[in-house]
């Protein structure tokens, strides 16, 4: 498998454009920064991973779970899960994370967070420790976000073959 569908989780839509250039960006800009690498650095390209991420979006918890059950049922689970910890007016990021590990328990989920309404330590005591979950502060960094999307899309399919076999 070399696509792995994402779901970004936030109230804010200029968020979701941002994943989306960040882990989808366009073939027309992958060759001008070919081409930019090649002036620079003679004619080896970069490296990009073969992974192709496909990019959904909700604007609140509630949405958000409502787009993992439904992916679900339809046989195309999302693998990961950007989320937002900060929603108003409705559930925020780990009142929804809560539901989406009921719905479905596999999704990897990463709580994205400029503000300090919750310590690390605060989510933890709720949502536990998991290897399902990690943090990321805003800014984000876009190196930051490819590294954890293809990390935990990979780690996804491989949990899923484990469990095939």
């Amino acid at each position: 498998m070399n696509s792995c569908r994402i779901l970004v989780i936030d109230d804010n839509p200029s968020i979701h454009d941002d994943f989306r250039k960040t882990l989808c960006g366009s073939d027309v800009e992958h060759s001008a920064l070919d081409s930019k690498h090649e002036l620079l650095f003679g004619t080896d390209k970069p490296v990009r991973d073969s992974l192709k991420f496909e990019i959904d979006a909700a604007h609140q918890g509630e949405e958000g779970l409502d787009r993992i059950v439904q992916a679900r049922q339809e046989g195309r689970p999302f693998q990961l899960a950007f989320v937002d910890i900060r929603m108003p007016p409705g559930w925020d990021g780990v009142e929804t994370i809560e539901h989406i590990w009921t719905a479905d328990p596999d999704v990897q989920l990463v709580i994205c967070s400029a503000y300090s309404d919750y310590s690390a330590g605060d989510i933890v005591a709720r949502l536990g420790f998991s290897d399902r979950l990690l943090m990321l502060r805003k800014p984000c960094d876009a190196v930051e976000i490819q590294l954890m999307a293809t990390a935990l899309c990979r780690k996804w399919q491989l949990a899923q073959m484990m469990q095939m076999a």
